[in-house]
């Protein structure tokens, strides 16, 4: 059985409703709390790919650190919005559910069932 990897903020409601949804799905679940682990180029390079997206569409757009550096900004290079996610994890859409070489944003926490 494949293990489905959840990046997951528990203080996020859409993110804990997406974990139940696997638990519900009797999932082998392996959770990245990526708040509190050191995020490399590499992993998010790997998501993104993953996802099929680019840097700016796993943006938050509404948190402060966006804001405070003002990264709505278009001369910012996907390398730098990268680096941005890893300086400040918080900006990173969550949650993101990876099963093998596929992988979604939970929102809404249905959309983990395109996995299962």
């Amino acid at each position: 059985m494949s293990v489905y990897k959840i990046f997951h903020n528990p203080r996020c409601s859409k993110s804990r409703q997406t974990l139940q949804l696997l638990k519900d799905n009797n999932c082998k679940i392996e959770i990245i709390s990526y708040l509190e682990i050191d995020l490399k180029v590499s992993l998010i390079k790997d998501i993104l790919k993953k996802l099929t997206l680019k840097p700016r569409d796993i943006l938050r757009k509404g948190e402060q650190e966006y804001k405070d550096n003002n990264l709505k900004k278009d001369n910012l290079s996907e390398e730098d919005l990268i680096n941005f996610m890893i300086k400040y994890p918080k900006l990173i859409e969550r949650p993101i559910v990876v099963k093998g070489d596929k992988a979604v944003i939970g929102r809404p926490p249905e959309k983990v069932l395109e996995l299962i």
